[in-house]
């Protein structure tokens, strides 16, 4: 994958299927400490210990259709390849939490992406779940919630062709925001 967000569209799809009801995508971006943190919790069915310690090994998978599963192994390549770290927890029956932390200015660091779109392509594929994204950019924070939107939204659906473009400009106006507001 040559974008962080792809990486996070994989790992939240994977949380959709595990029947999350809410998924939490949380990213810290501190040019002071030189990281970008990405946090990805949900409340999907979790994994236990045995199928957790070889979960980021390619050839273990859930899957029936294909028999490798390349999303956390290679997302815990791209930030040990910068320098940084990962790690996941899980508990049966309570969720996920997948954690990677990238340095920030590393010359192997993937770039982010295009989040707005990432997001926009997890709502409108995942009506029944809830999303709450969070990006922290040194300090400076913007929170979009799919729960807010379908409150404000009543009976409309939240995946309409309307709704998603408008869901799309919101978080990418956000992001120049709090980008803007560093400089």
């Amino acid at each position: 994958m040559t974008e962080l967000s792809l990486h996070i569209l994989d790992i939240v799809k994977n949380s959709t299927k595990a029947g999350a009801a809410l998924v939490e995508v949380d990213i810290t971006e501190s040019t002071a400490r030189n990281v970008i943190e990405i946090t990805i919790t949900d409340n999907g069915c979790g994994m236990d210990e045995e199928f957790l310690k070889g979960v980021t090994d390619p050839f273990k998978t859930t899957r029936t259709t294909r028999k490798v599963g390349m999303g956390l192994s290679l997302f815990k390549t791209a930030a040990e390849l910068t320098g940084g770290t990962f790690d996941i927890t899980s508990k049966v029956g309570e969720g996920t939490v997948v954690k990677a932390v990238f340095v920030r200015d590393s010359i192997d660091r993937q770039p982010l992406g295009d989040m707005a779109s990432t997001m926009v392509t997890l709502v409108s594929g995942s009506e029944s779940t809830d999303f709450v994204y969070r990006h922290d950019f040194n300090g400076n924070v913007f929170e979009f919630s799919t729960v807010q939107v379908k409150e404000i939204l009543g009976d409309v659906a939240i995946n309409t062709p309307e709704v998603l473009a408008w869901i799309n400009g919101y978080i990418e106006e956000g992001l120049q925001e709090i980008v803007a507001e560093n400089i």
